[in-house]
């Protein structure tokens, strides 16, 4: 009788065991390579270290960034044209950057060893930035501020500021579209509850951010504004340092994704088989197309992506002729003329990508009116409040607000409201469906800009004798599109995020959060374009423009309403791609909605 007890005591607690070792479905691995096991590693303990990560890491940056053209004018010197186009080509840098960091995490050193290796890159250069500045930059002592300026620097100190500040920008860049990545790489989207966790990330992930951004707009900007330049440096060098000791603490804790080799020759290997087969006749049915048997695919840690219908030419570099076959003994098949389904495929989802990315840029180009256009009409409105100036950027503590709120609305209530009215389990609105939403309010927010200049105007007209004095209307009428910005960030680069982390394959993901980056990055290069064609053409029709240096005299307005209906426009042109567009499908791969395939308004 005892021994059977004993027996029982074993069977179930073998049972226990290996429920508390249960392996993760995604094909996540630990430190050693291991298979995650899932309550030893990842969920909510490493997203949430990634988080505080994110927010110490964006303040750092943003110490630096949101007042460098200021540094440049009054420390180092330039004038305002200059300055603000070497700030463009910095922030410009930075974005590049990215493709470079998402290149080497995919192909090479994966996405926690590419996260590690940039943020130590970005700690050096702020360390050096705050070192330079202290010992040669600032001289005299307590230059840089409104009254005092600084004296000239040799060549060697100004080449050892533009490193310090290309390092930040390397190290940004690189670091940044991996550690969303990284983040999301900790919930097993294969399993129900984990799954969710991961969706919620995301917008976490873009709070953590902005809120890094509140504390550096308002806490790092006050010092800098008052000469304190270097105590700012330093500053940001601390929270970028405690971010990386933070992300070296997780370590035990992280899940990983081993990397799967250059995605270059892959891609060009499916285009040269292609071509190689362009004269084959194929069948309708797809049966002579390669697909990696077992044995084939054990070495792959990515899934296998099903076959679909579409871009008919690159399925050629899948067809089996005699030369391909491989024989019974499992001969290897020369991959620059056969490519298997999951590889081809690959080429595919980028490609179907592509028309939903083009159609994120002129959103971009709104959001980037809040950093620039934004200001410079706040700055044209009444910005006393009793005896306290309120600094014209500092309303975008608005927008960061406002996404706060959106972010928890959308999750607290919007979601499971749609979730109720679809009547399934799935989530509410899908990621395709939540940007066009994104994109509805983009247009409000521009409506709402170019009414509160036709009142600007209107009060300015009536309430000045002189051509450069300010609009009588208060500066406080700006937060309704502020506060439309914000929402919309919620749903476009949230969704966005969310869309491209879900829709690339497992070799590209870091590739995938990359295109977030670069949307904004050409949304900068458009919107510069786009206000020197304005300039260009409404200078002929009367002498100021529409942006004029004195806004009182031009029609900022025109600009905004022009943006809404290029917005609309956009629109239109992003409905039709969403209907077009075909989700990815892996094997093994749960299914998120119940009509993937389809884009509803």
């Amino acid at each position: 009788m005892a021994c059977l007890e004993l027996e029982v005591c074993k069977e179930v607690s073998g049972k226990f065991k290996e429920e508390s070792e249960e392996f993760t479905l995604d094909g996540s691995v630990d430190l050693h390579g291991h298979p995650a096991i899932r309550t030893k590693s990842g969920r909510w303990v490493a997203g949430i270290i990634v988080l505080l990560n994110q927010g110490l890491a964006t303040l750092a940056f943003f110490g630096i960034g949101v007042n460098l053209v200021l540094f440049l004018t009054r420390v180092v010197g330039q004038n305002n044209a200059e300055a603000a186009n070497n700030v463009s080509k910095w922030t410009g840098t930075v974005y590049i950057f990215s493709l470079v960091g998402a290149f080497l995490s995919d192909s090479y050193w994966g996405r926690y060893k590419t996260c590690v290796v940039f943020q130590v890159i970005f700690v050096i250069g702020l360390m050096s930035l705050s070192l330079s500045s202290y010992l040669f930059l600032i001289k005299p002592k307590d230059c840089g501020s409104v009254s005092i300026q600084c004296g000239k620097h040799s060549r060697m100190e100004m080449g050892m500021f533009y490193l310090s500040i290309y390092l930040i920008a390397l190290g940004n860049g690189g670091y940044q579209p991996n550690i969303a990545t990284f983040g999301a790489d900790q919930f097993d989207e294969e399993h129900s509850k984990e799954g969710r966790s991961k969706v919620a990330f995301f917008s976490y992930f873009y709070l953590a951010l902005n809120f890094g951004q509140l504390f550096s707009n308002t806490v790092l900007v006050y010092f800098e504004d008052e000469g304190m330049w270097a105590l700012g440096f330093w500053l940001s060098a601390g929270f970028a340092f405690a971010a990386l000791i933070l992300f070296l603490v997780g370590i035990p804790r992280y899940r990983h994704f081993k990397p799967s080799g250059n995605p270059l020759s892959r891609f060009c290997q499916v285009l040269v088989a292609a071509s190689r087969n362009s004269r084959v006749q194929m069948s309708s049915n797809g049966e002579d197309l390669y697909n990696m048997n077992t044995k084939e695919s054990s070495t792959n840690v990515n899934r296998k992506i099903l076959h679909t219908h579409g871009f008919k030419f690159l399925d050629r570099a899948a067809f089996i002729s005699s030369r391909d076959l491989v024989d019974q003994k499992g001969a290897l098949h020369n991959p620059w003329r056969l490519c298997p389904v999951s590889q081809v495929e690959e080429v595919k989802c980028i490609l179907r990508l592509l028309p939903i990315w083009l159609c994120t840029i002129i959103y971009s180009v709104v959001f980037t009116q809040m950093a620039s256009l934004f200001v410079e009409q706040g700055a044209a409105m009444k910005t006393t409040v009793s005896h306290f100036k309120i600094p014209p950027a500092s309303m975008s503590s608005f927008d960061i607000l406002s996404v706060a709120v959106f972010i928890f609305f959308y999750r607290r209530v919007l979601d499971p409201f749609v979730g109720k009215l679809k009547k399934s389990d799935s989530k509410g609105l899908t990621e395709l469906q939540r940007m066009g939403v994104g994109l509805v309010i983009a247009i409000l927010a521009m409506v709402s800009a170019g009414i509160v200049e036709c009142y600007r105007l209107k009060y300015a007209k009536h309430g000045c004798t002189h051509c450069n004095d300010t609009s009588t209307l208060s500066i406080f009428w700006q937060i309704p599109q502020y506060a439309f910005i914000g929402a919309s960030e919620v749903f476009m680069y949230v969704g966005q995020l969310e869309f491209f982390n879900a829709q690339t394959p497992d070799g590209l993901k870091s590739f995938g959060s990359a295109l977030c980056m670069t949307s904004i990055s050409l949304g900068n290069y458009v919107s510069s374009l786009l206000v020197s064609m304005v300039m260009k053409i409404s200078t002929e029709d009367h002498m100021q423009g529409w942006i004029p240096g004195n806004l009182n005299k031009g029609h900022l307005d025109r600009f905004y309403f022009l943006l809404a209906a290029l917005t609309s426009i956009d629109l239109i042109a992003y409905i039709a791609c969403a209907k077009w567009y075909k989700r990815i499908q892996m094997e093994g791969k749960r299914e998120e909605y119940d009509e993937p395939d389809s884009f509803k308004v």
